[in-house]
């Protein structure tokens, strides 16, 4: 007779081929050492998830349905890599994980409370479950933005931290327990590879919520990033952090405050013409997300086709909120002339497929083509400006 957990990984497989491909790298082991589940990776690069029949039945099958896709998008959005450095830290990011997932998952989402309220209150809600979704005016963020919005929460009210929150929860639901019988660099490798290969081969029947978050976010970046830019820019891109008394602490006033020294600013042109496919899209963000995340400096993105089309300041994740503008044709030039006159940064880096005509550049530059760049052009930027200044995503 099937137990619980089998049935709630066969209402999952009804939903979508996504799950059933995810199903053939797990092995389900029975116990009672733990209060719902914990998952681990296998010396084979498996993923072991070790559940407790017992509770999990008391829980009933909907709910372990949520609990089963909850554990899921913890491992699809890299959750199970962050490492919080104290008791404290870690009650913060479990809110954070556990709303930036819980929003997708109807069986949850549904018996949640959403952060704002959870964090205000500090308190458990008057249900009998402690799950935790999104704030309604902050729906579809990652966890480092929640975790972010706990944080200047806390500050800003004079709150030390949310004990009697992470308290309970760790009695009653998910501790986030996760280990890795493998290096960490291994089993992320091992994590974008499996729920890759999920992805590629259920493209038209994914799960709500997490198709761009797939197609991007689990995707390594094919560049190194902290390699190029340092060669890039030199020592500059160096940040240091240091405490000082000419910054007072928010919190504490007889302590010293933190500054930080920012690295560079640079510019990053997408290439939005009509030539660009979704795909190289998908690409090219992965490797900007890097780029947010190497730099420490400031990320200008600039959309253009055969004109400026649109201009923000990049942080991490804001790929999420983007709606790109272009499909025209292509001109590199009004671009690099809007940026050198009225942002003057320390590089540009252009991302491209290469169709289009070498732009005139007067500083420090960088191109990105996707695979099925020009080669024309390639042959071009490399005699204008050196084959140091150009990387192909191949």
């Amino acid at each position: 007779m099937e137990d619980i957990l089998q049935k709630a990984w066969i209402e999952l497989e009804k939903e979508s081929l996504f799950f059933s491909y995810l199903r053939m790298n797990f092995d389900s082991v029975p116990t009672n050492s733990v209060r719902t589940v914990k998952v681990s990776i296998t010396p084979q690069g498996k993923f072991r998830l070790l559940y407790n029949p017992i509770r999990l039945k008391n829980l009933g099958l909907n709910i372990t349905k949520g609990i089963l896709k909850h554990e899921i998008y913890h491992i699809i959005f890299g959750h199970i890599f962050i490492k919080p450095k104290n008791k404290r830290e870690k009650g913060i990011w479990d809110l954070a994980m556990d709303a930036a997932v819980n929003q997708y998952i109807r069986e949850l989402d549904a018996i949640s409370e959403p952060l704002d309220v959870m964090v205000s209150e500090g308190h458990a809600p008057d249900n009998e479950f402690f799950f935790v979704t999104a704030p309604m005016d902050q729906l579809n963020k990652t966890a480092e933005e929640y975790y972010r919005y706990i944080i200047k929460f806390l500050e800003e009210n004079k709150m030390i931290d949310v004990e009697e929150i992470s308290e309970i929860r760790e009695k009653q639901g998910d501790s986030h327990e996760f280990s890795s019988e493998i290096p960490e660099e291994m089993a992320f490798d091992v994590v974008n590879e499996f729920v890759t290969k999920a992805y590629d081969k259920a493209k038209s029947n994914l799960p709500d919520g997490i198709e761009m978050a797939i197609s991007i976010i689990v995707k390594k970046p094919f560049l190194n990033w902290q390699t190029l830019l340092r060669r890039f820019f030199g020592s500059s891109i160096i940040v240091e952090k240091y405490r000082t008394i000419l910054r007072p602490n928010r919190r504490y006033e007889d302590q010293p405050g933190w500054m930080t020294e920012r690295g560079p600013n640079i510019v990053v042109i997408l290439d939005t013409s009509g030539s660009i496919i979704e795909e190289e899209f998908n690409i090219f963000f992965s490797e900007i997300e890097s780029i947010a995340k190497t730099l420490g400096g400031k990320v200008t993105l600039i959309e253009a086709d055969n004109r400026v089309q649109n201009i923000l300041n990049y942080n991490k994740g804001s790929w999420k909120e983007l709606i790109l503008k272009g499909k025209g044709s292509t001109d590199m030039q009004p671009a690099i002339d809007y940026v050198e006159e009225n942002i003057r940064p320390e590089g540009i880096i252009i991302f491209t497929d290469g169709w289009v005509e070498v732009p005139m550049i007067k500083r420090r530059i960088l191109f990105v083509l996707s695979k099925k760049y020009n080669p024309e052009f390639l042959n071009n930027v490399i005699e204008y400006y050196g084959k140091n200044n150009i990387a192909i995503i191949n």
